[in-house]
């Protein structure tokens, strides 16, 4: 089995924040993460497939397909935007790293699927010190 990592970059903003706390328990949980007038990160995502390589290319993947693939689904719909307001696939979810994680792998695993792979990890990184790896459902 070869893995194969594209790497892509957006910048969005995002608060994480309950409705139903108070703003006092927000802050006390979230800190700083629950500014009311939001913040925001640069983010680089790492999209890791997986496969064994054709025998007439030797690629488990064309990158330029999986690249496309990532910006077109993933990427144009984050890029400086608002992931709380602005992304429908974070509709009513809590704008955490960990649930972009999830949301993004649900977006596109089963597109990776007809570029002939399938994903097996999303690395995405908040900032440089901190990130999160999800590798789907167990």
């Amino acid at each position: 089995m070869i893995y194969v990592t594209r790497k892509e970059h957006f910048n969005a903003a995002h608060k994480v924040w309950r409705a139903e706390w108070s703003e006092e328990k927000n802050l006390e949980v979230f800190g700083k993460c629950a500014n009311k007038n939001w913040h925001g990160h640069n983010y680089d995502l790492y999209v890791t497939v997986k496969g064994m390589p054709n025998p007439e290319t030797g690629f488990v993947v064309d990158l330029k397909y999986l690249s496309k693939l990532i910006k077109t689904e993933i990427i144009e719909a984050l890029d400086h935007r608002n992931l709380n307001l602005d992304v429908p696939f974070m509709q009513g979810k809590m704008a955490s790293t960990e649930i972009l994680a999830i949301e993004i792998w649900k977006q596109l695993a089963p597109l990776i699927v007809a570029l002939g792979c399938n994903l097996h990890s999303i690395k995405l990184y908040e900032t440089e010190n901190n990130f999160v790896e999800y590798l789907g459902e167990s």
